[in-house]
């Protein structure tokens, strides 16, 4: 049994329609696993669940040996971080994390001794007596996750704690972030929509939609071999066409080319997609390369470091994202190569 376990959760707010669907999930100790997904996918709802803030209709939640379904949220020792950092702004740095010590009644040495080994952990002590309004965005953000970790908590539930950051702020906080989890052992639950965020601090990432996780596995799977279309939209994947099976790796599209993969499928037909950095194109030759197509450029993108080309082909638009530095004209004719390591079978 893992760690923490989400079994068969069910959540619907009006009795008809289901927010999430036998939703399961489970957690080893130290991971920090993200939940990822559109607005509306279930990923907060899924948080709530776990905080103790929504009860699930059906299915049970444990945290080691401990049913936590029915629990208040004042009784789960759980950690939680939201948008907004939610401090009290006449309370100094380290009053306001000392804050859930004071209301658990600890004693005045022991609240001092854990406040000033999680100050020096979030590189915070030197603003120890400062308020909230002398404090950068990202320094207020290190006190919302202090005041969290203070508590030496089960979890820690982060809930799009970054997304009120600039774009550099947010890169230096992912990986604070990260290295306080990492150094403390924390088990982390991590709310984003954001992919990069995600995949560049999760040990496990849910890819959630429409209330049901459609994949779950390792930053580096997930980027490289998405299970579903949905999936592969999410995380950037944008040429989709038709193949059908004649050989374990071998398929064929919709006008006859022949495509070689180094993945197979067991239906007959399935949908073949690549990202448009992975497709290489060349000047036409009457000759054809192994797995290649022939397209006509329709329109060009200049994106800084390389060119978006969108190429008619005979199975259909493709885009693709090229490097060099001689660009290709609307209305050249050019072959398109798919490497069969770079395409992925949905």
């Amino acid at each position: 049994m893992s760690f923490v376990d989400l079994e068969n959760i069910r959540v619907s707010y009006d009795g008809k329609n289901n927010i999430l669907k036998e939703l399961n999930l489970s957690m080893e100790k130290g991971e920090l696993v993200s939940l990822l997904g559109p607005s509306g996918c279930g990923k907060t709802t899924t948080l709530r669940v776990i905080a103790g803030l929504i009860e699930p209709n059906d299915g049970t939640f444990t945290v080691g040996d401990t049913n936590l379904t029915k629990i208040p949220v004042h009784k789960r020792n759980f950690g939680m971080v939201f948008q907004s950092y939610a401090l009290f702004p006449h309370l100094t740095v380290k009053e306001n994390v000392g804050f859930g010590l004071k209301m658990r009644k600890e004693k005045k040495d022991d609240i001092e001794k854990k406040v000033q080994a999680i100050l020096a952990a979030t590189d915070l002590s030197d603003y120890a007596e400062r308020y909230p309004k002398q404090l950068s965005g990202g320094q207020r953000q290190r006190v919302a996750l202090a005041r969290a970790l203070v508590i030496e908590p089960q979890l820690l539930l982060l809930d799009e704690p970054l997304s009120n950051l600039d774009a550099k702020l947010r890169i230096n906080m992912r990986i604070e972030i990260k290295r306080i989890q990492r150094k403390l052992g924390i088990t982390t639950v991590f709310v984003t929509h954001d992919q990069e965020e995600c995949f560049s601090i999760s040990d496990k990432v849910a890819v959630m939609n429409n209330g049901v996780i459609e994949q779950y596995d390792s930053p580096e799977e997930i980027y490289k071999n998405p299970k579903t279309e949905f999936v592969a939209r999410f995380i950037g994947f944008e040429n989709f066409f038709a193949l059908t099976k004649k050989g374990s790796y071998s398929y064929t599209t919709v006008d006859g080319t022949q495509i070689e993969t180094v993945h197979t499928a067991d239906k007959k037909q399935v949908t073949g997609t690549i990202r448009p950095d992975d497709i290489e194109v060349l000047a036409y030759a009457p000759e054809a390369p192994a797995n290649s197509l022939s397209g006509t450029i329709q329109m060009r993108t200049f994106l800084g470091n390389s060119y978006q080309y969108e190429i008619e082909t005979t199975i259909g638009k493709l885009l693709v994202n090229d490097a060099q530095i001689q660009a290709y004209q609307v209305g050249d004719k050019v072959r398109l190569v798919i490497p069969k390591e770079k395409l992925v079978l949905v």
